[in-house]
């Protein structure tokens, strides 16, 4: 079948998009979690910095990228439509809608969260990091954070999953 946008590479319904951020949450998981060890185990908080930062800005790109394709280039639901858990007439209602909508639950605020976070990071540590009076916030925050984001990417991918390889 041929779709607006441009296809995916592995070889699914998906766009390009669709299949690099799908891709990519595979490796952001678990540098976030290794960023995490850095500061909580070993007290490289300055690699915990670099690698966080890089990680936000990662995200922030791709997750802009991946906007600019879902509102103006890629039409999901034509991609969707062939699978079993999709139908246009029920859309939100499907297996697809429902779990594109407890995808954006989490996603959303995982948003808010990071910018929260991270901004708050960059203004109240010390330079060069080192444990604050801000650290017990910071690390409340880091944790609802690492947990929204690890629920973002597998409701992310049982959607992927559902929509455009089922």
């Amino acid at each position: 079948m041929e779709f607006p946008g441009i296809d995916g590479f592995l070889g699914t319904r998906a766009s390009l998009m669709l299949d690099v951020v799908f891709v990519a949450m595979f490796a952001v998981i678990p540098v976030m979690g290794v960023s995490i060890a850095m500061a909580r185990y070993k007290q490289r908080w300055q690699l915990h910095k670099t690698i966080q930062l890089t990680l936000a800005t990662v995200l922030l790109v791709a997750v802009v990228a991946f906007e600019v394709d879902m509102q103006f280039v890629t039409d999901w639901e034509l991609r969707a439509e062939p699978s079993p858990y999709f139908t246009m007439d029920h859309k939100w209602s499907s297996p697809v809608g429902v779990s594109l909508l407890i995808h954006l639950f989490f996603a959303v605020p995982t948003a808010f969260i990071w910018v929260y976070v991270v901004s708050g990071a960059v203004n109240r540590f010390p330079q060069p990091p080192t444990p604050s009076d801000y650290s017990a916030r910071h690390k409340l925050w880091g944790r609802i954070a690492a947990i929204e984001m690890t629920m973002t990417a597998i409701t992310g991918w049982v959607f992927y999953y559902l929509a455009f390889v089922a």
